[in-house]
């Protein structure tokens, strides 16, 4: 099992961009992914991307262009920037783990993620 940190959230405006840390801990696995959540309308919570442990990176179309997703593996963070931020891109945002490579396509089954951050709370006015 590993720990999950988040850190970064802020209140910025339309327009603006973040960059969300989520430090990772404990007994790291050797193949893993790692992916970002939000709650989201008619979901508990909906993928905003992930990377695993050969980085390889899973996107969610709607969001492409604006959030990308990158480790240091030295640092063990990874980290999520969103840039062009909208007021619809206010939540809590959370970082979980698995201990195997992430799904293709669909990277972002609830049940499938073991580890949990408390999340970081993103906030954008218009």
């Amino acid at each position: 099992q590993v720990q999950l940190v988040e850190s970064g959230g802020d209140s910025v405006q339309a327009g603006g961009s973040l960059r969300l840390p989520c430090e990772v801990s404990g007994n790291t696995y050797s193949s893993y992914c790692i992916a970002w959540f939000r709650p989201a309308q008619g979901k508990e919570r909906e993928g905003v991307g992930a990377i695993d442990s050969d980085g390889s990176t899973r996107d969610v179309d709607s969001l492409k262009g604006r959030f990308t997703i990158f480790q240091d593996n030295a640092k063990k963070v990874v980290y999520l920037d969103m840039n062009s931020l909208k007021p619809e891109d206010t939540a809590m945002y959370y970082c979980a783990a698995h201990d195997f490579f992430c799904g293709y396509p669909d990277f972002a089954s609830l049940d499938l993620f073991s580890d949990w951050g408390q999340g970081t709370q993103v906030t954008v006015s218009s």
